[in-house]
Protein backbone atom coordinates (compact mmCIF):
# COMPACT_ATOMS: atom_id res chain seq x y z
CA UNK A 1 0.00 0.00 0.00
CA UNK A 2 1.40 3.38 -0.98
CA UNK A 3 1.13 6.69 0.79
CA UNK A 4 -1.41 9.22 -0.36
CA UNK A 5 -0.28 12.54 -1.81
CA UNK A 6 -1.33 14.36 1.36
CA UNK A 7 0.63 11.98 3.60
CA UNK A 8 3.83 12.37 1.60
CA UNK A 9 3.43 16.14 1.35
CA UNK A 10 2.65 16.40 5.06
CA UNK A 11 5.88 14.66 6.02
CA UNK A 12 8.00 17.10 4.02
CA UNK A 13 6.60 20.35 5.43
CA UNK A 14 8.39 22.11 8.25
CA UNK A 15 6.27 23.25 11.15
CA UNK A 16 6.10 27.04 10.98
CA UNK A 17 5.89 27.43 14.73
CA UNK A 18 9.16 25.51 15.10
CA UNK A 19 10.83 28.04 12.81
CA UNK A 20 9.29 30.92 14.76
CA UNK A 21 10.43 29.43 18.07
CA UNK A 22 13.99 29.14 16.79
CA UNK A 23 13.90 32.75 15.58
CA UNK A 24 12.60 33.87 18.99
CA UNK A 25 15.37 31.92 20.70
CA UNK A 26 17.96 33.64 18.50
CA UNK A 27 16.42 37.02 19.30
CA UNK A 28 16.50 36.15 23.00
CA UNK A 29 20.24 35.44 22.78
CA UNK A 30 20.85 38.69 20.92
CA UNK A 31 18.60 40.65 23.28
CA UNK A 32 20.36 39.20 26.32
CA UNK A 33 23.81 39.95 24.92
CA UNK A 34 23.01 43.48 23.75
CA UNK A 35 20.49 44.85 26.22
CA UNK A 36 20.28 42.24 29.01
CA UNK A 37 16.67 41.54 28.06
CA UNK A 38 15.85 37.83 28.20
CA UNK A 39 12.06 38.04 28.10
CA UNK A 40 11.88 36.58 24.59
CA UNK A 41 13.19 33.30 25.99
CA UNK A 42 9.78 32.74 27.57
CA UNK A 43 8.08 33.04 24.20
CA UNK A 44 10.68 30.81 22.53
CA UNK A 45 10.06 28.08 25.11
CA UNK A 46 6.29 28.36 24.79
CA UNK A 47 6.41 28.25 21.00
CA UNK A 48 8.87 25.35 21.12
CA UNK A 49 6.59 23.22 23.26
CA UNK A 50 3.54 24.08 21.15
CA UNK A 51 5.39 23.25 17.94
CA UNK A 52 6.52 19.87 19.31
CA UNK A 53 2.89 19.08 20.00
CA UNK A 54 1.85 20.14 16.50
CA UNK A 55 4.70 18.20 14.89
CA UNK A 56 3.65 15.02 16.67
CA UNK A 57 -0.03 15.47 15.80
CA UNK A 58 0.49 16.48 12.16
CA UNK A 59 3.54 14.42 11.27
CA UNK A 60 5.49 17.48 10.17
CA UNK A 61 9.23 18.08 10.16
CA UNK A 62 11.06 20.52 12.42
CA UNK A 63 11.46 18.57 15.65
CA UNK A 64 15.17 19.41 15.73
CA UNK A 65 14.42 23.11 15.27
CA UNK A 66 11.91 23.04 18.12
CA UNK A 67 14.28 21.16 20.42
CA UNK A 68 17.10 23.58 19.61
CA UNK A 69 14.82 26.51 20.42
CA UNK A 70 13.87 24.87 23.73
CA UNK A 71 17.50 24.30 24.71
CA UNK A 72 18.46 27.87 23.84
CA UNK A 73 15.34 29.33 25.46
CA UNK A 74 15.78 27.42 28.71
CA UNK A 75 19.50 28.25 28.68
CA UNK A 76 18.86 31.98 28.32
CA UNK A 77 16.17 31.82 31.00
CA UNK A 78 18.51 29.99 33.38
CA UNK A 79 21.27 32.50 32.71
CA UNK A 80 18.88 35.37 33.40
CA UNK A 81 17.73 33.76 36.65
CA UNK A 82 21.26 33.11 37.88
CA UNK A 83 22.41 36.63 37.03
CA UNK A 84 19.35 38.13 38.75
CA UNK A 85 20.03 36.16 41.92
CA UNK A 86 23.73 37.08 41.78
CA UNK A 87 23.09 40.81 41.37
CA UNK A 88 20.41 40.77 44.06
CA UNK A 89 22.87 39.16 46.47
CA UNK A 90 25.65 41.61 45.57
CA UNK A 91 23.42 44.66 46.01
CA UNK A 92 21.99 43.31 49.28
CA UNK A 93 25.50 43.03 50.74
CA UNK A 94 26.45 46.59 49.74
CA UNK A 95 23.50 48.27 51.44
Amino acid sequence: MGLSAQQTRQGTNYNRLAIVSLALAALAVIGTAVASVAVLAVFAVGAGHASLSQIKARGERGRGLALTALVIGYGVAALALVSTIYFAAVFAVHQ
